[in-house]
């Protein structure tokens, strides 16, 4: 299927380095094909140069800053895959710090028009991080998927792929234009790749990944609230309501840990083995409180430490099997989510719309789910477009730094006696519509954008110091 069956392309020359690559490719094609022949290799002498005929800064010559560069090899972390190593997106392009699209490299020896494990995987992380396209190849083929469709293990390859090309198209001045036309770097800048997304038909069945995780975020509460319900007699509504919420709060961050190498990967998933399946959940709770004495897992009092402890959580009784529905499916291949690439702003929106909705509690204690009064009135809940953020601190943040250096803002701050009063930020930033907390996030980020911009500005060397 042809990228530009629906808009017609003008004929583009091949640029000469890629009819080279081409030639090399064909000259020793059964080497390459080999499965000695590593993944490593195909992108060094293949894939690296074949972007950059693209106009993509692959090797970063302008020499930006990581937040800025053009292309990220293994974007994120890395995530452990199901045979024990470690995988992450081998090519992540981008403009002006934010992503456009994902590139997954296999070696020739791969079947990428066959094999669906390698559409599966990237599929998965292009869905994960709301990326609407991105690209499978080995040089010799090259794959276009549609990743707004949410993937399954049993999709075909052919599932959401909107265009395929081999080796040959890549001399052919039309199929050439097709590529250019949308994953060059000019294409993304001139509008033609959002374009191209626009109107490239959306599959039936397309979900969203935070329109996804909402739904399955919304099963588990349900499966939660009525398990604790049943084996819980003395909960009040709002004890119910807390007890669910943290408790998928917890296993929420513990697997995002998880997948960005922060906890060993599987810890969630093997607790789902065996009995007792929320006692050593609880014992895994304990533990992150000992290693990141957050209030998410405080449960004892603690001399000096604010907050009210959670004595609820740990004499709760739940039984096994939503426990384990829950954690078996948070792994692959039954979760279609990679966290390592997830966005704030994803889970922000999820946590806004859940947050949106209570348990209530009939009169024989069985747990209803039902939307608040005060958002059913609203009309929903409204999620603030991360474009809308970065306008309005754009509009009322930067104002209050022009002309400003990390030198003459802040710092310690002397009374008119002389004596040193306590540190003063640049700004103040209040939110006092805070939901998910993903403007403060964002104003946090742009703080910290603006301070390595006048870093750099200034003496870099001397500020590595």
């Amino acid at each position: 299927m042809s990228a530009g069956n629906e808009n017609a392309v003008e004929p583009i020359e091949p640029p000469h380095d890629v009819i080279q690559l081409v030639d090399r490719f064909k000259k020793h094609a059964e080497s390459y094909r080999s499965a000695e022949y590593l993944e490593t290799r195909v992108r060094r002498e293949f894939l690296d140069p074949f972007f950059a005929a693209l106009g993509w800064d692959v090797d970063n010559r302008s020499g930006y800053a990581e937040a800025y560069k053009e292309v990220i090899h293994e974007d994120s972390i890395k995530v452990p895959g199901r045979d024990g190593g470690t995988k992450a997106p081998d090519y992540c392009f981008r403009i002006g710090g934010a992503r456009k699209f994902f590139v997954e490299a296999k070696k020739p020896s791969v079947n990428i028009r066959s094999d669906i494990d390698p559409a599966y995987q990237l599929r998965r992380y292009a869905w994960s991080a709301k990326l609407p396209l991105s690209l499978l190849t080995d040089f010799e083929e090259l794959a276009v998927y549609d990743c707004r469709l949410k993937p399954t293990p049993t999709d075909s390859t052919s599932t959401a792929r909107t265009a395929y090309f081999t080796i040959d198209h890549y001399l052919d001045p039309r199929r050439w234009a097709e590529i250019a036309g949308i994953f060059s770097k000019d294409a993304i800048l001139k509008g033609s790749f959002d374009r191209y997304v626009d109107t490239s038909k959306r599959k039936r069945g397309t979900a969203e990944v935070d329109d996804a995780l909402l739904d399955e975020i919304e099963n588990w509460r349900e499966l939660l609230a009525k398990a604790i319900a049943k084996r819980n007699a003395g909960l009040d509504v709002h004890q119910l309501n807390h007890v669910v919420q943290a408790t998928i709060d917890r296993i929420m961050f513990l697997r995002i840990a998880e997948d960005r190498g922060i906890e060993p990967y599987g810890t969630l998933q093997a607790i789902a083995n065996g009995e007792n399946t929320y006692g050593r959940l609880l014992e895994r709770f304990r533990r992150a409180d000992e290693r990141y004495n957050s209030g998410l897992f405080h449960f004892d009092p603690e001399r000096g430490r604010d907050g009210i402890p959670d004595e609820i959580s740990p004499a709760l009784e739940i039984d096994d099997k939503p426990l384990k529905q829950i954690l078996k499916g948070l792994y692959y291949p039954d979760s279609p989510y990679e966290f390592s690439v997830f966005a704030p702003e994803i889970l922000g929106q999820v946590y806004e719309q859940f947050l949106g909705k209570v348990i209530r509690l009939t009169p024989s204690r069985l747990a209803k789910i039902e939307e608040k009064p005060e958002v059913k009135k609203a009309g929903g809940v409204f999620y603030t477009p991360t474009y809308v953020v970065d306008y309005i601190l754009r509009s009322t943040v930067a104002p209050k730094l022009e002309g400003q250096t990390p030198a003459t803002i802040g710092g310690d701050q002397h009374s008119s006696n002389g004596s040193k009063r306590a540190h003063v930020p640049p700004v103040t930033i209040l939110d006092p519509a805070c939901g998910s907390g993903s403007f403060l996030l964002n104003a946090y980020q742009f703080l910290l954008d603006w301070y390595l911009g006048k870093y750099l500005e200034s003496d870099p060397e001397q500020h590595t110091k």
